[in-house]
């Protein structure tokens, strides 16, 4: 079975949440959790009948969510630090951290290292449309990119949907304020005649592009991905309090919504970032999977399923023989 390295001191409101996502993702799939940790506090959380599937690996230092992830390298009793070294000496598969994203990223990078011909890793998420979801990226690792930069994270986004997603032929294109191929800033002109060589690359799209399924893969800078990122996490919470103010306001309304609450309940499901669990580094040598810090235990369970998606795959072999190509050419 596949073994998966978890930080369970990570995050933002302690062990319990995570250890719940654990306990949930045991009981749909097989695996063997390392758990990284105080074991004292860890054991407790577990059920009998799942100890056989637990491992533990003992870790008394929490890299907290306002420390500086430069000190990241120096804290080797941390959780972080000791799943990240899990994956390094190849006792873990993949390892899934809701804790500090900028130590996690860091850590990964330096004890990990990077694919070939890969200058710098890309954070994916998906994110909602009409049909299914978006792949964007990168959503906060690279503040500042070049054109080859993002060139990377197209081949490496195509190669998630791909391998990943499942899709044959996914639509690949580049984020700009306009669909023109004059628009947009320096930057993205530059790259926009880099990414002509792609078969997928389908043009510039517009933030309401990700949205209306039109695209499967939006390439950008870490900075307009983060805030992209999130402004629709923000615009998802606020639809569905303003619907609960709207639904409390009348007994016609709240009629409506009891008879319409199936598919209240599929639209909460289709706009939860916890379906989707967590964000895999992309451009790592192994299989890094960035969760919320806020993740609750759905989260967890779908970031662990999406580390066992990734780490079974084929995905680094894929994006270092795409890479290869075009560096070659």
């Amino acid at each position: 079975m596949t073994n998966i390295a978890i930080d369970a001191m990570g995050g933002d409101f302690g062990e319990k949440p995570i250890i719940e996502g654990v306990v949930q993702a045991l009981r749909e799939r097989e695996f063997n959790a390392i758990l990284v940790g105080n074991p004292q506090k860890l054991k407790t959380l577990i059920p009998q009948d799942l100890n056989k599937f637990i491992q533990y690996e003992e870790a008394n230092d929490v890299f907290a969510m306002d420390e500086n992830s430069t000190d990241a390298l120096k804290r080797k009793d941390s959780s972080i630090y000791k799943a990240i070294e899990l994956v390094k000496t190849r006792k873990a598969k993949a390892v899934v951290s809701a804790g500090h994203s900028g130590a996690t990223m860091s850590l990964a990078t330096l004890r990990l290292g990077r694919l070939s011909n890969v200058a710098r890793p890309a954070i994916a998420t998906l994110m909602p449309n009409i049909h299914s979801r978006t792949l964007v990226l990168d959503v906060g690792a690279n503040v500042d990119c070049k054109s080859e930069h993002l060139f990377q994270f197209a081949i490496m986004g195509e190669a998630y949907a791909k391998e990943i997603l499942n899709i044959k032929k996914p639509r690949l294109a580049l984020l700009s304020n306009g669909e023109e191929e004059c628009k947009g800033n320096e930057l993205t002109k530059e790259t926009h005649q880099l990414l002509k060589q792609l078969p997928n690359f389908i043009g510039n799209a517009e933030g309401k592009d990700i949205f209306n399924g039109s695209i499967d893969v939006l390439v950008c800078d870490g900075f307009n991905g983060n805030i992209l990122l999130k402004t629709g996490e923000g615009v998802a919470s606020v639809i569905t309090k303003l619907l609960k103010q709207e639904i409390q306001k009348s007994f016609l309304a709240k009629v409506g919504y009891l008879l319409a609450k199936p598919a209240f309940r599929e639209l909460k499901t289709h706009i939860d970032y916890e379906e989707y669990g967590g964000a895999p580094l992309l451009g790592i040598k192994e299989c890094v999977i960035i969760s919320h810090g806020k993740s609750g235990p759905k989260a967890i369970k779908n970031a662990i399923f999406q580390a066992l998606n990734f780490s079974q795959s084929n995905i680094n072999s894929v994006i270092e023989k795409e890479l290869y190509n075009y560096e070659t050419k």
